[in-house]
């Protein structure tokens, strides 16, 4: 245990705070685009030089600047476009204050990997709690330049952070490193150009309860018609009273439609987003509002009657079914994803291998347990060297994106998720679990192992059979022998009840009469069976021993 770290305690996943349904716009005359892309494109404009003012003021931005900024804004738009310009505005920055942040620490745990492998003989080979040295002299002295490298980073990244300067990209940095590799991206420069602009365009406008359908600046009314308030300079563009432009086609949400309606005639708070998605050529409409925070069951109520252990891999779930005891219930089931293709299809292939699962959790009526993983530090290539399979493995896993759906999904069904330390649970479960669970029928894998050390984890139960012993002596494992009253085929696969007795232990006395003669718990020795004279006691048989494992319950 001296290199073990410590292990979280596990507990249950509290809900989502918010919700986001979107829809398309379709039959949209050429005049609504136009509209929409000269709005869009207007406050976009707007919305970089307010960016670039406010990273120049960096750490001492204050409420003065702030207002001073939305003034300016309102000016050129109006008060409500003003304050949604300013609010994304402030969320872009400290994002890229995280980032900062997220970046600093990559280089931190890169540079302390360097130096102790550095420290250590060229040749030496490392251990499950560190790593060795470098192979050769060569990849030593590559290693000792790159860091130097990381370390006038780490020093130009402080320096900024604690100036408050930041790099922000409007449109994203990925798709601007597009521009100089269009054949790669097979785009042409044409289209590279429609991608960037459509991405820096801003029309997106933060509810308000208490007004018409929740929302000013973006209207939606609830038999769908969609309308938009016009900054001042495209004032001439409206088509209805009040400096408004009315989309000709309306629109319908089918998912949650419901609960939207009910907000919009409420007139309680919904934001909406119009963007543009220039590949398929089509408008969208994203509407959006929070929500009152779930209440989260206790987690012993999560786990009182078991609960169904998830393990996360590149191309499929692995569950498995353990009863409150910890022992794996039934036969393990495997939910495969596909994570080729495009962004879209992986995303449709993660939801459909959740839906799946949390359909079977439901008919079970169980709570799900699964790995609180974060990979953030773990996928360097300082961190596993030249393992370029695995660390490619670990980077495809959609951690994240799983995490928010299964967060989201489970929410809707009603369905408590447990979150556990990850720790060891793929080692342990096929040191521990793996051989016990195969049968001449079943061929037990690792992942499925793994899901039975989550599981177990999140009960509250040792993964590993070597851990601290429970108050009772026979807590272990054990099942009906195989063809006599040894051990010898195998470990014993079942697990006794927290509140069984012993072989050896003391009974209860039980009321009422047990025969004619003598009533219940009479007699010197009616509770101590040792002291009585039975065939096979220890009272009989002062050498008998008691074996490691139980031989009956």
């Amino acid at each position: 245990m001296g290199g073990l770290r410590e292990v979280a305690a596990p507990f249950v996943v509290p809900g989502p705070s918010g919700v986001a349904i979107r829809t398309r716009l379709k039959h949209l005359t050429a005049d609504d685009e136009t509209v929409l892309r000269l709005v869009a494109d207007h406050l976009g404009s707007l919305a970089s030089r307010d960016l670039k003012a406010r990273c120049a003021a960096g750490l001492e931005h204050d409420r003065e600047q702030w207002a001073e900024r939305k003034r300016t804004l309102t000016q050129e738009s109006s008060s409500r476009w003003a304050g949604s310009i300013t609010k994304a505005t402030h969320d872009q920055w400290a994002l890229a204050r995280r980032g900062q942040l997220a970046y600093i620490q990559s280089l931190q745990a890169g540079i302390e990997t360097i130096t102790h492998r550095l420290s250590r003989p060229v040749g030496e080979e490392g251990t499950k709690q560190a790593p060795g040295g470098y192979r050769s002299r060569r990849e030593w002295f590559a290693k000792s330049r790159r860091l130097r490298v990381l370390e006038d980073r780490l020093q130009a990244v402080r320096a900024n952070r604690e100036a408050g300067v930041v790099c922000v990209v409007r449109g994203g940095k990925r798709l601007l490193n597009t521009r100089h590799h269009l054949e790669q991206a097979q785009l042409t420069e044409a289209e590279w150009r429609a991608r960037w602009e459509a991405g820096r365009r801003f029309l997106q406008a933060d509810g308000e309860s208490g007004k018409p359908f929740g929302n000013e600046t973006i209207r939606v009314t609830r038999d769908g018609e969609v309308s938009l308030k016009l900054p001042a300079p495209l004032a001439h563009l409206a088509n209805t009273p009040h400096g408004r432009y009315v989309l000709t086609a309306p629109v319908a949400f089918a998912y949650r439609g419901e609960q939207w309606a009910d907000r919009v005639t409420a007139n309680r708070a919904v934001a909406y987003r119009i963007h543009e998605d220039v590949g398929r050529g089509r408008w969208y409409l994203t509407a959006s509002w929070t929500i009152p925070p779930v209440q989260t069951v206790p987690l012993a109520a999560a786990r009182a009657h078991g609960l169904i252990g998830v393990d996360t891999n590149a191309d499929h779930l692995a569950a498995w079914r353990l009863d409150n005891h910890g022992n794996p219930v039934g036969e393990p089931l495997r939910f495969g994803y596909d994570l080729s293709g495009t962004a879209q299809h992986r995303d449709a292939q993660v939801r459909h291998a959740l839906i799946r699962l949390l359909h079977w959790a439901e008919r079970q009526g169980l709570a799900i347990a699964i790995e609180d993983l974060d990979f953030a530090t773990e996928k360097t290539r300082e961190k596993h060297g030249r393992r370029k399979r695995f660390r490619n493995l670990i980077s495809g896993m959609p951690t994240s994106r799983l995490r928010v759906r299964l967060v989201s999904m489970a929410a809707e069904l009603g369905i408590p998720l447990v979150a556990v330390d990850p720790a060891y649970t793929s080692r342990w479960g096929a040191q521990h679990w793996q051989k016990p669970l195969t049968t001449t029928t079943r061929k037990t894998t690792r992942h499925d192992a793994a899901a039975v050390a989550i599981g177990r984890r999140a009960l509250g139960h040792p993964i590993r059979m070597g851990a601290p012993p429970r108050p009772f002596r026979h807590w272990g494992r054990t099942a009906p022998p195989p063809h006599d009253r040894s051990d010898r085929v195998g470990h014993r696969t079942a697990q006794a009840r927290p509140g069984t007795l012993g072989r050896e232990g003391n009974r209860p006395r039980i009321p009422g009469p047990r025969t004619r003669s003598v009533r219940a718990g009479g007699g010197a020795n009616a509770v101590d069976q040792n002291a009585q004279h039975r065939s096979g006691r220890s009272a009989e048989h002062g050498f008998w021993h008691q074996d490691s494992l139980p031989l009956s319950l």
